[in-house]
This record gives C-alpha cells, sequence and structure tokens, in this order.
C-alpha cells in the first residue's frame, strides 16, 4: 500500500525529534572586543590610547615585572614565579605581548571584577602559546631527540642571505629578524627575536640595504620563480618606506606574479594596519599589482578565535579597501590551544564570518627545542583534518599540513609510509631544492619526521628510550634512510 504524503511527513517530524545532535553545531557569533578596563593597570586608559599603533608598540609587555603592573593582584604570585622560571630555564623566545593581544586572555572577566583569574590564565589558549610557563613544558622530554634550531633547515637553503629557494617557484625572503610579538613556538626561533638564556640567536652578517638588494638581485636571474612571500620576522616591524620599497620593486620584475606579507601583527597589532601611511602606502602597492595583474595578499596568524576582535576585522577591512587581493591564515596546531575539531571549527568561523579572513593552513607544530608540549602526532592532526571536513566551505576548509625537514609543506594524508609505534613518519618529495639539483636520488630519499615521543604506544616509548640515541646517525627501523 502506497504511503501518503501525510504518513511519509509525520515520519520524517518524529525521526527528525528523535535524531541525534551533530558532532558540531554551527553558531554565528559577534565579535567582542574586550574591555581592557578590567585589568587594574589599564583601568583609566581611554579608546583613543588603545586604538594608537604607538602607544601599544611603546606599552608591549617585556617582563614578569610589566605583566604584574598591569595585572595587579588578579593573578597570584605563583603564575608570575612559574613564568619567570621558564624565562630563566626554557624559552625559545623572550617576551614580548602587544597589549592588543594580552587583552584577549581570560577575555571574559568582568571590569571592576574581583578574585582571582590565575586559573582562567593557566587554562586560556593564547596564554598557553604566547607567555609559556615552566609547568607547561614537559619533565620527561623537553625536546625531541631529533629537534633541531633550524628545523626546516632554511639557512642551508639561502640562495642569497635571508632569501630561502626551497620550491621551484617561489621564495621567502626574510626581511628581518624581529616581530611585534614573540611566540615561543617560532619556527624560526634560531634567528627571531632577542637571545633567551638557553638560546643565544643568530645574526645576520650583511647590511639590511645590502641583503635587500641581494634579494632582488637573484629574483631579476632567477626567470622560474614567481612567488614572494615577504616575512621575517614579521613585516609589520619594518619601517614602512623601507617595505613599500622593496615590495614596489618586486613588483617591476616581470617573472614576479604573487606577493604575499606575512604579518601576525595584523591580528596581534591591528593599529598598526589601521595607520594612515600604511593604508595610504598599501594603496599604492596595490594599484600597481593589480595594472600589473599580480596579486598582493597579507599572511597573518591566528590559533585561536578569541583573538578575532573588531579591532582585527576592522584592520582587515581596511586591507581590503585598499585593494589587498586576499586576506589569510597559516595557524599552527598546538596541544592545549586548538587541538580539537570545535576549537579549529570557531577559530575558521571567526575568521571567515567575523573578519573575512580565509582559513588557508594549520601547520603542525615543528621540531624546534622546547615544544614537545605544543606538539601533536601525525595521527591526531589526521583525525583533526577528517573531523573539520564538511562543515566550512570547500574554499575556506583549511589544510592541515606537515612542513617535513628538506621536503616542505605536505597534507599530513600524503605520508609515504608511518611507523605509528615509533611516530616516525615518511615522506618523498617531487621536487629538487636549490641544494638538490645535482642530487640524483633526491626524489626518491624518504625524509623523516617524528611524532611527540609522550603520544606513542608503551612499545614505542620503550624503543626510543634504547634506541633514541643511536637514532640520530643510523637508518631508523631498518629502512635505508640517508640524511
Amino acid at each position: 500500500m502506497t504511503k501518503t504524503f501525510e504518513t511519509l511527513a509525520s515520519a520524517a517530524s518524529t525521526s527528525a525529534s528523535q535524531s541525534l545532535e551533530q558532532p558540531y553545531t554551527y553558531a554565528s557569533r559577534p565579535l567582542v572586543e574586550p574591555d581592557w578596563r578590567r585589568f587594574p593597570g589599564w583601568s583609566h586608559l581611554t579608546d583613543a590610547e588603545w586604538r594608537s599603533a604607538q602607544w601599544q608598540r611603546s606599552h608591549c609587555l617585556k617582563s614578569t615585572a610589566q605583566l604584574r603592573a598591569i595585572l595587579g593582584d588578579l593573578v597570584d604570585d605563583h603564575f608570575f614565579h612559574d613564568l619567570e622560571a621558564d624565562i630563566t630555564a626554557t624559552a625559545t623566545m623572550s617576551m614580548l605581548l602587544p597589549p592588543q593581544m594580552l587583552n584577549t586572555i581570560a577575555a571574559t572577566t568582568p571590569v571592576g571584577g574581583t578574585g582571582s583569574l590565575t586559573e582562567a590564565f593557566y587554562q586560556d589558549p593564547v596564554r598557553r602559546y604566547m607567555l609559556p610557563v615552566f609547568s607547561d613544558r614537559r619533565t620527561d622530554l623537553t625536546s625531541h631527540p631529533h629537534a633541531t634550531r633550524d628545523s626546516l633547515h632554511e639557512h642551508e637553503m639561502w640562495a642569497v642571505e635571508g632569501l630561502t629557494h626551497r620550491y621551484p617557484t617561489k621564495v621567502l625572503a626574510e626581511l628581518l629578524t624581529t616581530c611585534p610579538q614573540y611566540c615561543g613556538h617560532c619556527t624560526r626561533m634560531d634567528l627571531v627575536g632577542n637571545s633567551t638564556a638557553s638560546v643565544e640567536k643568530l645574526k645576520f652578517i650583511a647590511k639590511p640595504e645590502t641583503r635587500l638588494s641581494d634579494m632582488l638581485d637573484y629574483l631579476r636571474r632567477s626567470p622560474g620563480v614567481r612567488d614572494v612571500v615577504v616575512s621575517g620576522g614579521d613585516v609589520a616591524n619594518m619601517p614602512w618606506p623601507r617595505l613599500e620599497s622593496f615590495v614596489a620593486s618586486l613588483l617591476e620584475i616581470e617573472n614576479i606574479r604573487d606577493i604575499r606579507l606575512a604579518s601576525k601583527a595584523l591580528m596581534g597589532l591591528p593599529q598598526h594596519w589601521l595607520q594612515d601611511d600604511v593604508r595610504s602606502g598599501m594603496e599604492r602597492l596595490a594599484r600597481i599589482a593589480r595594472a600589473r595583474g599580480v596579486g598582493l595578499a597579507i599572511h597573518t596568524h591566528v590559533n585561536a578565535a578569541q583573538s578575532v576582535t573588531p579591532l582585527v576585522a576592522e584592520a582587515t577591512k581596511a586591507m581590503f579597501e585598499c585593494g589587498v587581493r586576499d586576506v589569510r591564515n597559516q595557524g599552527v596546531l598546538m596541544r592545549g590551544v586548538n587541538d580539537s575539531a570545535g576549537a579549529l571549527l570557531d577559530l575558521c568561523f571567526a575568521l571567515l564570518d567575523g573578519a573575512g579572513i580565509m582559513p588557508y593552513y594549520f601547520y603542525m607544530c615543528d621540531m624546534i627545542p622546547n615544544a614537545e608540549h605544543w606538539r601533536l602526532g601525525l595521527w591526531e592532526a589526521q583525525a583533526l583534518q577528517h573531523s573539520i571536513m564538511g562543515y566550512l566551505p570547500g574554499f575556506a576548509t583549511p589544510r592541515i599540513v606537515c612542513d617535513v625537514p628538506y621536503v616542505g609543506k605536505r597534507w599530513v594524508h600524503q605520508v609515504h609510509d608511518y611507523d605509528r609505534e615509533r611516530g616516525i613518519s615518511y615522506w618523498t618529495k617531487n621536487y629538487r631544492t636549490g641544494i638538490e639539483m645535482s642530487d640524483v636520488d633526491a626524489l626518491l630519499r624518504p625524509h623523516e619526521y617524528y611524532d611527540p615521543i609522550h603520544t606513542l604506544p608503551e612499545a614505542g616509548k620503550a624503543w626510543w628510550a634504547l634506541h633514541g640515541n643511536d637514532s640520530l646517525s643510523q637508518p631508523v627501523a631498518g629502512r635505508e634512510v640517508h640524511d
């Protein structure tokens, strides 16, 4: 007997009422600029002061004493002692935190509130990676045995000082070694920022003018390069006339078709990108780029949804109004920061809906020293990629990638082979870097990436306990592996 429309509708209604919830539920959430006046040290600060890039820069937090002066009694002494212990023992980056970023930590605290914010500070995702404390670090193994200062071997691939030519058609131009903010997980921690108690930083040898001139000369005689990432450091720390001059020179090179300006400051210090001189300069560059058919984009670095505030959206809108083609986000996966599908999706929707920023990449945290408490295993990254699929528009679904030493970016499911027990993944590539042009076997040789040892099964942990030091100089697991 044929079921009537009413019967089918009734059955559908009953089924819907009994359906399970989706693993993630989308909700449009308005962006919020937390009230900085909730912190005692900023209780009388005006809106005009807060919007001033000069004020933000001159009041960046560089020490526990300065942080204590802002927070007052809202955070107890234990946290400050914990923070100071990290600074004096394990931090690879010195403290440098703009007020804009500090203001997004424990953001729900009411103005004039009393009581302790200590627990909220400890648990906050932005605090976890911008103000790491000693108790965050792992005590069993702070660094992986294969961790290195320049984990991606970028210095080996410098065509000229500061210009990394790793991919056939793309280069990375490191113009400077400073940022408006320093992130503990920084992949260039060997070069960027001030020296710390645990890391003596490297320095560029050539003068800035010489380095930039050498970069441009190399690009003029390298017609196979079409894409330049202008980075550092952070381009927001470069005096605008010098940055504009360099980008304008790039625009004069016929083979350059894409230019990407890398700036976490679009989130960490959006006030910089709202300055009149910066906006007028970006308009000039964008006008030239459009006339010459060159894509001019900004890449920023946001790791938590709470960092996307109305000021970030305003700065992004200003860049679009200047004529910038795209603003994209390249985040980093970190434990305790964004290591769940919900946290990643909340961030992606905040970026896309709230600020018009395109979710682009999430990198696995690189194998730098003192980063094991942040790093995830490949299997965890693969699970996260699976979990976020289908919620975002396809064009805005970020790719989770592993930046493999001597290889480059690879989607986490592109792994060639994976020893899950020992946490060793093997990757191949389809191009030669600048240091392999005469290497016949470069495209056949597997390269390794290593999961954090604490994420391995017991058998894997036991293997590393016995063979960890040996693995630094010998083939792994009986495979023929060449360095």
